[in-house]
């Protein structure tokens, strides 16, 4: 049995989250399957993987959010667990309990603590959050959290130097029975805003901080066994993360020409400094309407959140032109406000 005490998992996800979890379970010696629909036959995170299935035609209702088809293709995969990738599968209630019906480990919270907390996941947007690993013990690797949003969607998040409170409903997610990853987003007032289980956008920024691999801490949590034995045991760094997307008008499809970021650690960056990039798509990859236009996320952890931020824009200034347009000057833009000292715009 591989040592984080599950031996295969179904990944239910696609883009560069689920590459990375896809890379990260290899690197743990566990197994992957991977789905897909028609359209993304022959996606990065497919041919990563060691198996693949095919759950159904391009839209997501019908592939990627279909509840019956995911849980009946770990069924035939005979895999051990399923992992689901994005808030919007990690937080879905009725996922979570067929999977368990089925006999499988799901790598999550419960349903039924799904159900109490709404039982569909959303991405935080919220300019203010955090995350953690959430254990029978209480709140572990905890990871305060700004983020620069984009139509809503996190495009920038790095760890403030200003101390965040925990609402006071956060700290109880481990007395409701809430178990494994959790990203939160805070209200203007310091109220709960969003709750997320799964990979959410802002991930790598618990892992840069902590340097731990959150998939690794996902599975051993959703095994029952130690979760925490990862880490540095040092003091957490400071962390900024990035998601780098296609610009390209809504319902439009395009093709990669060029190379995205390398996926993996990134050297050179000096000393103490930690860079890790994840990309969707190798040149010649399709980039298709039906779904989410990230290309790639961009990471990186240091002694301060100026040379981490330095980091990744030394990153996106290399990479050439790839075919379709991206948000690339907004996210260096962002970056060099980071790098300043002054992260608000306009400052």
């Amino acid at each position: 049995m591989a040592h984080v005490g599950i031996e295969s998992v179904l990944v239910a996800g696609r883009g560069p989250a689920a590459c990375a979890v896809v890379a990260a379970c290899s690197r743990l010696d566990v197994k992957t399957v991977a789905v897909h629909s028609e359209a993304d036959r022959n996606a990065r995170h497919v041919r990563l993987a060691d198996d693949a299935i095919l759950l159904g035609p391009a839209p997501a209702a019908e592939s990627y959010l279909a509840v019956d088809r995911i849980v009946e293709a770990a069924r035939r995969s005979g895999v051990e667990a399923v992992l689901p990738v994005p808030p919007a599968l990690a937080g879905n209630a009725r996922l979570a309990g067929a999977v368990v019906a089925a006999g499988l480990t799901w790598v999550g919270p419960s349903a039924a603590v799904l159900e109490r907390l709404g039982g569909d996941g959303v991405e935080p947007a919220s300019e203010r959050g955090f995350l953690a690993l959430v254990t029978d013990g209480g709140l572990r690797c905890t990871t305060p959290v700004s983020r620069d949003r984009a139509a809503g969607i996190a495009r920038v998040s790095w760890t403030p130097d200003e101390p965040v409170e925990l609402p006071p409903a956060a700290k109880r997610l481990p007395e409701i029975g809430w178990r494994g990853l959790v990203t939160v987003g805070i209200a203007p007032d310091g109220e709960l805003a969003e709750v997320a289980a799964g990979f959410s956008l802002d991930t790598t920024v618990l892992e840069r901080a902590h340097g731990v691999d959150a998939v690794e801490l996902a599975l051993r949590s959703a095994a029952g066994g130690s979760a925490v034995d990862s880490g540095t045991g040092a003091p957490p760094r400071r962390a900024v993360t990035v998601q780098l997307r296609s610009t390209l008008p809504p319902g439009q499809g395009g093709r990669v020409t060029g190379r995205l970021p390398r996926s993996g650690r990134h050297t050179g960056a000096g000393r103490g400094v930690e860079v890790v990039a994840v990309s969707g798509y190798d040149p010649g990859d399709r980039l298709d309407r039906w779904y989410d236009a990230l290309l790639a996320t961009i990471s990186a952890g240091a002694r301060d959140t100026a040379t981490a931020a330095r980091a990744v824009s030394e990153v996106l200034d290399a990479v050439p032109e790839v075919g379709v347009p991206h948000d690339g000057p907004e996210v260096c833009a962002v970056l060099e406000r980071l790098t300043s000292g002054n992260p608000a715009p306009g400052a």
